[in-house]
């Protein structure tokens, strides 16, 4: 599988340049409204002195820390401020690949085309993991794949494309796995405000010096444009991630992070609540109108991502240009995340026209 591209783009110019009406489920995009209080951030702060326009700390305005560090439970100083989740991961396999613990990194099959691409970049050797057919991943399949030359073991859950969310024994057992094997587990969770079945667990629930939590507020507040994520880094590590954020990025956008915690601070948990509700009636129709295609599909955990197969139809970036051409509908093919889902396709459901898309699709697959 060729990771050295990543597809996203590829498909989104192409749905622009079609002719007709095209519903976008490519990209990640929320179409939900981000928090009042962090829209009043932002006026705020453009409003306020000239001074506050300059760096923040290298690490992250210390008030948004203070934030995380609370409602994560972790001490302050293990939480690093980055831009987005993507460099909180960049930051984490790096240092995983530089440490002269192995040049190997395991990996889910599917897997977010992301983390595969950056380790062909950091230059490490990949090595898959198939997950089973509800998107989980058996520990024991990975403490098999796993040897000396390990130094990464990298998941995410709730996850992209499967759907699955990993039990609390997964989490456990991955991470006695990585301190077996002297290796980092990285565990992404940026999806974790958006678990259907409260089956959601962090690997900060298991102490280990051997795990780095990422995280960002893209999907939970809505604000993909801002990049404001972070690193949680057991202490040894805080300083090397420090230093190799400051000679990457500097620092990250000041005004972005002080929306977001004023955002953290004054959101109330309905403003969450409502839009999984909101989500959970998406994924319980798109998926009728799947069954109505005869479709195979996965019905998602968590995350907001369904996963479909239709019958004689395989996932290649041909086909979906077809269905970009003759369905109107955009998603992305399941060659993009992996050898094991190659027949399938992956649509997201944050746009309001998810019904229509899943009538269209129906349409036209009892039409094939």
């Amino acid at each position: 599988m060729d990771y050295e591209r990543p597809q996203f783009f590829r498909v989104m110019q192409y749905a622009d340049a079609a002719a007709g009406d095209v519903i976008d489920m490519v990209s990640g995009n929320p179409d939900w409204e981000p928090p009042g209080a962090l829209r009043e951030g932002l006026v705020e702060y453009a409003d306020g002195d000239p001074e506050q326009f300059q760096y923040p700390a290298s690490e992250g305005l210390l008030e948004l820390r203070e934030e995380i560090a609370a409602r994560r439970n972790v001490d302050r100083e293990q939480v690093l401020v980055t831009n987005g989740a993507g460099e909180a991961n960049h930051l984490a396999m790096a240092e995983g690949l530089t440490r002269d613990a192995g040049d190997e990194v395991i990996l889910t099959d599917p897997v977010y085309p992301y983390y595969a691409g950056r380790t062909n970049l950091l230059g490490g050797r990949a090595r898959y993991v198939a997950v089973d057919d509800d998107g989980r991943l058996d520990p024991d399949a990975v403490r098999d794949a796993a040897s000396d030359d390990t130094a990464l073991i990298v998941v995410n859950s709730p996850n992209n494309p499967t759907g699955a969310v990993y039990p609390e024994a997964t989490i456990r057992e991955l991470v006695d796995v990585a301190e077996t094997y002297d290796a980092l587990l990285v565990s992404d969770e940026v999806y974790d405000h958006f678990d259907y079945g409260d089956a959601f667990t962090s690997a900060l629930a298991v102490d280990s010096d051997r795990r780095v939590v990422t995280n960002a507020f893209s999907k939970s507040l809505a604000i993909t444009g801002f990049r404001v994520g972070y690193a949680i880094v057991p202490d040894w590590l805080v300083d090397r991630f420090r230093t190799r954020h400051m000679l990457t990025n500097v620092t990250s956008s000041r005004p972005a992070q002080y929306a977001v915690w004023r955002a953290l601070r004054e959101t109330p948990p309905d403003y969450f609540a409502e839009n999984r509700a909101m989500l959970r009636s998406r994924v319980e129709v798109f998926t009728d109108a799947l069954d109505a295609a005869g479709a195979e599909y996965t019905t998602p955990e968590g995350g907001f991502y369904v996963m479909a197969r239709f019958p004689g139809f395989s996932g290649t970036m041909e086909n979906v240009e077809r269905l970009i051409d003759e369905a109107g509908v955009a998603g992305m093919p399941g060659a993009a995340f992996g050898e094991s889902r190659a027949d399938w396709f992956r649509f997201a459901l944050v746009t309001p026209r998810a019904e229509e898309a899943a009538q269209r699709l129906a349409e036209y697959f009892s039409d094939e």
